[in-house]
């Protein structure tokens, strides 16, 4: 551990990577908050990120700061998945989410093909109002509007419209995206084809999709 620490030393504070398991050690180590998101995520995909892994991710890249867009997405996301396992009431998580999503599309509204309007149009569906400063979830629905319109082959732009729907007890309009999303779930990463079947599920199952 003491060597750990010395060798990250002059890149960030070891007590803050020496506890996180390599494939996100490596990101943090080069300031790399976009190689960080996607080192977790593909953790999160394979089910073998640990709350200790989210919560190192997300304490990890607070402790630098670019004004680029992609680590203004990573911190949103980052601390959205800390949240999850918190709960979306943890209001600085939330709001932390928020704000960072925002200054991404700011500085980049097409940066990854519109993530962080994805990421805060679902925010503002799944949060409590109160927690959030600048939408609701009808400004929420809007934009992953927006973000399907800008990209309608991307299933999980429909994914999250379908779960925006249901999450809202609208059941009809969440429907359709999700016969899309059966269609092209092959497409989807594997934590997105898992979310689509607890939709599915809530939706009432395949027969009361009739996707046809």
């Amino acid at each position: 551990m003491l060597t750990i620490a010395i060798v990250l030393g002059n890149s960030l504070s070891g007590c803050f990577v020496a506890h996180l398991r390599p494939p996100l050690r490596a990101a943090a180590v080069k300031h790399d908050a976009v190689g960080l998101m996607d080192a977790l995520e593909r953790m999160i995909d394979r089910r073998k990120a640990t709350k200790q892994d989210r919560e190192g991710a997300y304490d990890a890249v607070r402790q630098w700061k670019d004004d680029t867009p992609g680590y203004a997405l990573a911190r949103a996301v980052l601390a959205g998945r800390v949240a999850q396992i918190r709960g979306v009431t943890a209001v600085t998580l939330v709001r932390q989410v928020e704000k960072w999503a925002r200054l991404s599309m700011e500085l980049d509204p097409g940066y990854r093909g519109g993530h962080a309007r994805r990421v805060l149009g679902t925010l503002y569906v799944l949060a409590p109002a109160s927690l959030v400063a600048h939408g609701d979830s009808e400004v929420g629905i809007e934009l992953l509007e927006e973000q399907r319109d800008a990209h309608p082959s991307e299933p999980s732009n429909h994914l999250r419209l379908a779960e925006a729907f249901l999450a809202l007890d609208d059941p009809e309009p969440a429907a359709a995206y999700l016969c899309f999303c059966i269609e092209k779930q092959a497409s989807l990463r594997p934590s997105d084809r898992r979310l689509l079947m607890r939709l599915i599920d809530v939706a009432g199952g395949t027969a009361e999709l009739d996707c046809g």
